[in-house]
C-alpha cells in the first residue's frame, strides 16, 4: 500500500520538512535543495499560496523516492483536493475524523494532530498509523517518553518547536520522526537565494536524529 511506502520513507530519514511558503518562493527549488540534503518527506501546507499547484509541481520533479505531502489540512474537501494534486501523505493540526476517513479511503497516509493521550487513542482507533504531537515544543521530549509508556504501539511525530538542539532528544525519547518548519526551511536564506543553506541545514538535522 502507498501509505506504508510513505511511512517507510519517513522512518528511514526521521525528518519531515515543512514548507509554509510565501507567495514569491521558488518552491520547486526549495524542495530540490531539501532533497539534496537528504530529506525524502516534504510537507507543503495548504495555507501556502497556490498550495495545490506547488504540490502537483513538486510531485513531477525527477527526484527518486521523494514523498510530497499536504499540511494544515482542516477538512475532508481539502484532503480530497490535495490527493488529486498528488499528495501522498497529509498532516492536520487537529484530530479531524473526516480527513482520516478520506485518507484511509484512498490509501493515503493521514497524520492527525493530537496533544492528549485521549486524542492519541482516538486517532489510532480511527485508523491512524502515526500521529503528530502538536505543539511539541511547549512540552519537550519528556512528554513523548511519557506517552510511549502506556501507548507503545502508537508512533509519534513531534511538530512545533523542534530545532537542532532538541531534535535528537525527541528521537531518543521514542519519537518515530520529527517535523521541522522554519528551523529548517529558513525564510531569510530563501529570500537571499541561498538555497545551499537549506541543503546544509537538512544534513545537520539528519545527523542529529541519526546519532540517537
Amino acid at each position: 500500500m502507498k501509505r506504508l511506502q510513505v511511512l517507510e520513507a519517513i522512518k528511514r530519514t526521521k525528518v519531515i520538512a515543512i514548507i509554509r511558503a510565501e507567495r514569491d518562493w521558488p518552491i520547486s527549488e526549495v524542495v530540490t535543495a531539501l532533497y539534496w540534503g537528504g530529506i525524502r518527506a516534504i510537507e507543503i501546507t495548504m495555507n501556502t499560496p497556490e498550495a495545490l499547484k506547488h504540490i502537483q509541481d513538486s510531485t513531477e520533479l525527477s527526484l527518486p523516492d521523494l514523498q510530497i505531502g499536504a499540511g494544515t489540512v482542516l477538512d475532508g474537501e481539502t484532503a480530497s483536493a490535495a490527493i488529486r494534486a498528488g499528495a501522498s501523505f497529509m498532516l492536520t493540526p487537529t484530530l479531524e475524523p473526516e480527513v482520516l476517513r478520506v485518507c484511509n479511503r484512498y490509501g493515503i497516509l493521514g497524520i492527525p494532530g493530537v496533544f492528549t493521550p485521549t486524542e492519541v487513542v482516538q486517532a489510532y482507533e480511527l485508523g491512524a498509523l502515526v500521529v503528530k504531537v502538536f505543539p511539541a515544543g511547549v512540552i519537550g521530549p519528556g512528554y513523548i517518553r511519557d506517552l510511549k509508556g502506556p501507548l507503545p504501539h502508537v508512533e509519534l511525530i513531534p511538530v512545533g518547536g523542534v530545532n537542532l538542539q532538541n531534535a535528537g532528544s525527541f528521537v531518543q525519547a521514542g519519537a518515530f520522526a520529527i517535523g521541522v518548519g522554519g528551523q529548517l526551511v529558513d525564510k531569510s536564506a530563501i529570500a537571499k537565494g541561498e538555497l545551499g543553506y537549506l541543503t546544509a541545514k537538512a544534513r545537520e538535522f539528519l545527523r542529529a536524529v541519526s546519532e540517537m
